[in-house]
């Protein structure tokens, strides 16, 4: 039986991850807002609770058993096995609370967007270019809002054919078994290593307002530390 995903299939996914990594999932995980709020109220700066909350992220994604127990508490819309759902759960979380933090709108569409975006890796600035957007400049919230609907849908089929190409190269679309896990480390590309490039990425992003990291010479740096 083929049970190969297509990219609006990919977006139905990642939809329903970032409807639950807002509002989060009942006894498990509290709403963004609620999450970044603690970090930030005790915290001295935005930039010390965005540390430390991305130092506890990390150290919670390799606690034995932390991702499998998401595993039937997450709701997806395609078959991918559990475990490679859990862990983009806690990703793309992770990259909400962030922009959270930065004083993004989780709720509109092109912080969703950017998320995305973010989670996936893509080169996001001629696109941004064309419509009069630079990233020679920081990026402000701002300016997130003028991006129109036209872009979003292009960055969005970038997302789409990254995570195809992704799932595919790693034989994930295709599995019809759960990924091993091991000491909460997902196998098959989904790891700690991943989540760390993540993490640093979307700070970047959404707390310094550094958006070449999404762009063809942007460079994934490593994971910060807590100061």
């Amino acid at each position: 039986m083929n049970t190969s995903v297509n990219a609006e299939e990919i977006m139905a996914l990642l939809d329903r991850l970032y409807e639950q990594s807002i509002h989060g999932i009942a006894k498990v995980s509290p709403p963004i807002a609620v999450l970044a709020n603690d970090y930030l109220q005790k915290s001295t700066s935005v930039d010390a609770a965005a540390k430390k909350f991305i130092k506890y992220q990390i150290a919670k994604c390799t606690t034995s058993g932390f991702v499998t127990g998401l595993g039937g508490l997450i709701t997806l819309p395609v078959a991918i096995p559990a475990n490679i759902g859990s862990v983009m759960y806690v990703q793309m979380r992770m990259i909400a609370c962030l922009a959270h933090m930065g004083g993004y709108d989780t709720n509109s569409d092109q912080v969703q967007t950017l998320v995305y975006a973010c989670l996936a890796g893509i080169s996001i600035d001629q696109l941004l270019k064309n419509v009069g957007i630079q990233f020679g400049t920081k990026f402000t919230t701002s300016m997130v809002k003028k991006i129109p609907g036209t872009v979003l849908t292009k960055i969005n089929q970038k997302v789409g054919f990254r995570f195809i190409t992704k799932f595919g190269t790693k034989g994930l679309i295709n599995l019809g078994k759960a990924v091993p896990v091991v000491g909460g480390v997902i196998g098959g590309g989904f790891d700690f290593a991943e989540t760390k490039i993540i993490a640093a990425r979307a700070y970047k992003m959404f707390i310094q307002g550094d958006f070449t990291v999404l762009s063809d010479n942007g460079k994934d740096t490593e994971t910060l530390e807590a100061d």
